[in-house]
């Protein structure tokens, strides 16, 4: 990019360089190359007393902007996870490299967070021979300890960790997952379950714009600073609009990110959205009605205090007098029909900037079954338990998650960049080398939602984009463990590709043997 402004100043033309779809893997930004070494003290009663993290982060051959820096510190604040652990320290050693920068990539440490900590929990079960289970429920933050500051920094405002838990343990059917696993072992293959309890940071004190333009027929367009690109925004904040002003969907034209038509905007990321977007909105909706009902008051000749606003309607309290939001509109792009020191127009803008981050969080429960003779993985069964605040549409918010457990899945299963460790030539530069999850990759999913509003914005949402990317890497990568316990693998690392896990059986099968 900056060759093509430099290359335009040199002809004294403009210059245009598109990216080919080979040069995409080689040309952008790569994710999550760290290395983590993490430690828990705990007490002889299984109780966390501390924890220590050591981080290697890889940003690359240089650092173009602040957010090759974003993920190895994003995921500082919450490796703590939902655990009440009093003291904690983090140590990140940030690396210069011969390969792609690094940048965010769906979560932006919080899942590397979530991955280490859920980790190191059910390797110190092990250790210490208390059920996984167990050695969570007497560490997750009680509901009465919350608001809750971390010890890293973060401030849990709300939520009901435990009883995602609960949950997931019921809807996943954990208690029968035994005869499950004697069933895989008939069929002579390998069963395995993970359990993650999952919490992520989003939705950051950034500013965020929305705007309600009524137009002199009385129809109604909503330009938003936020920019959809599949997530469905267009639906779910007309369904705010309507919840608002009753405004049916269809009648409102919606207009994102253009940079000519709407004033601002921050755009869409870290699940921000409809945390600042959908307030944002809701800002600019209440500004609409107020502004009605002091025209309203004037049309149907009543005092401003006696005038109420439901269902798209001005009316007069105690009376049949009223007057519809469209014909209120109408009335204020016509100037005689206005009281005194009224602007003409029906038009109104918000912008809208928390003051505290959200915690989306939950529970997931995956289940795997490892075919020994080969090392392939499948996955067979993925359960969330979700508290993302207020939900607003049930099936934007299934998407979102689906389309995060299944990047994670990826990761956990497959994905992984590949440079020649002698010329440094990047080995997986195509979709034909570079393994991505498909369809057929992976299985039904289950959503459960236990939604607990939080008091940081006035719709009580947390976000969701990332939630489900925040969850999926340590329970996908827990059952895999869980499965290959039982022949004695103790070790091994993302992605667990079929060789990587056939090699790990066949290692732990010899050393079982010259044992």
């Amino acid at each position: 990019h900056r060759l093509t402004l430099w290359a335009a100043k040199k002809v004294g033309r403009p210059v245009r360089w598109s990216c080919e779809r080979s040069q995409v893997i080689m040309a952008d930004e790569h994710g999550r190359d760290n290395i983590g070494d993490i430690e828990l003290a705990l007490a002889a009663d299984g109780r966390i007393l501390g924890l220590r993290l050591h981080m290697l982060a890889s940003i690359g051959a240089y650092i173009a902007s602040d957010r090759q820096l974003l993920t190895p510190f994003g995921q500082i604040g919450t490796v703590t996870g939902v655990y009440d652990i009093p003291a904690a320290h983090v140590t990140i050693d940030a690396v210069l490299s011969n390969t792609n920068p690094t940048a965010p990539y769906r979560g932006a440490g919080r899942p590397e967070a979530a991955y280490l900590i859920e980790r190191i929990v059910e390797v110190a079960a092990q250790e210490l021979g208390i059920d996984p289970i167990e050695l969570r429920r007497r560490n997750i933050i009680p509901k009465e300890k919350l608001p809750y500051k971390a010890p890293l920094g973060p401030f849990y405002d709300c939520g009901e960790f435990e009883k995602n838990m609960d949950m997931a343990l019921a809807a996943s059917d954990y208690a029968g997952f035994a005869g499950r696993r004697e069933a895989s072992r008939g069929n002579g293959k390998l069963r395995g379950i993970g359990l993650a309890n999952a919490i992520e940071q989003a939705a950051g004190p950034t500013p965020e714009y929305a705007e309600v333009r009524f137009n002199p027929s009385g129809t109604a367009m909503m330009l938003m600073g936020t920019k959809t690109h599949g997530q469905g925004h267009e639906t779910v904040f007309k369904q705010i609009l309507h919840e608002k002003l009753g405004i049916a969907p269809g009648d409102v034209q919606f207009i994102d990110g253009d940079t000519d038509r709407v004033a601002f905007g921050m755009g869409s990321n870290g699940s921000r959205s409809m945390v600042t977007g959908g307030t944002a909105l809701s800002l600019a909706a209440e500004k609409i009605i107020a502004k009605g009902k002091r025209l309203a008051a004037h049309l149907l000749e009543a005092a401003e205090a006696d005038i109420a606003f439901a269902d798209a309607k001005f009316s007069v309290v105690g009376t049949d007098r009223s007057l519809t939001l469209k014909q209120v509109a109408m009335a204020a792009f016509q100037p005689a029909r206005l009281p005194t020191g009224v602007e003409p127009g029906f038009y109104e803008d918000a912008t809208y900037a928390p003051k505290r981050d959200t915690f989306p969080n939950g529970c997931h429960v995956s289940e795997v079954e490892i075919d020994p003779d080969t090392g392939e993985v499948t996955l067979l069964s993925y359960l969330v338990v979700d508290d993302v605040g207020t939900v607003i549409n049930p099936l934007t918010l299934a998407g979102q998650i689906h389309g995060g457990v299944a990047q994670g899945m990826g990761q956990i299963l497959m994905e992984r960049v590949v440079y020649d460790p002698d010329s440094g030539q990047l080995l997986t530069a195509s979709f034909m080398d570079y393994a991505m999850p498909r369809a057929d990759t992976m299985c039904s999913m289950k959503i459960v939602s236990n939604p607990v509003p939080t008091a940081t914005n006035p719709l009580g949402v947390k976000g969701a984009g990332e939630a489900g990317c925040v969850g999926a890497m340590p329970a996908i990568m827990l059952a895999i463990m869980n499965a290959l316990a039982e022949r004695g693998v103790r070790e091994l690392d993302m992605p667990a590709t079929s060789d990587r896990v056939w090699h790990a059986l066949q290692s732990a099968g010899t050393a079982s043997n010259g044992a």
